[in-house]
């Protein structure tokens, strides 16, 4: 188990397009290993490897119990439905949220640690996940698209439940 640093926005690689993985390597196993690790360390349901400092189009999410942990390889969405705006926040941006209008159903395709294609449609936060790791991956935060952004706190969280 190897916990990664998480970068912090302002830090030049967040705003920057990652690169597809050619080859999978052991070593891409290993940073998929360790960006679950540290994912699940830092309590989040998403990490791109940009948030850790790597520009490679690799991400993992645990967002849903349906499907569990997804670790993909060159993600691409390929199919998006309907419409959901919801608050999110970032591991890269700790004490802010944002109100991000998102599709509410998305199709993902990319490979798997193993290197076979696969393919993933989900709702809602699922779906919210994917594109928000995505956006990660082309350097673009919620941030940059969401409609209002606040400082995170926990009475607010509550009252939105």
């Amino acid at each position: 188990m190897a916990i990664r640093m998480i970068v912090k926005e302002p830090d030049e690689v967040l705003h920057k397009r990652a690169k597809e993985v050619q080859v999978l390597t052991p070593n891409v196993k290993k940073l998929l290993n360790d960006m679950r690790d540290t994912m699940y360390d830092a309590e989040g349901v998403g990490l791109a490897a940009p948030q850790v400092g790597i520009l490679k189009r690799l991400i993992v999410i645990d967002a849903d119990d349906e499907h569990g942990l997804i670790q993909m390889i060159n993600p691409e969405i390929i199919s998006m439905e309907g419409e959901q705006l919801g608050a999110e926040g970032c591991l890269s941006i700790p004490g802010l949220n944002g109100d991000v209008r998102r599709a509410e159903t998305v199709t993902v395709r990319g490979l798997n640690r193993e290197g076979e294609e696969i393919m993933i449609t989900g709702s809602g936060l699922l779906a919210r996940a994917f594109q928000h790791e995505i956006d990660h991956l082309n350097g673009v935060l919620f941030t940059d698209i969401a409609e209002k952004v606040y400082e995170y706190t926990a009475e607010r969280d509550e009252s939105e439940e």
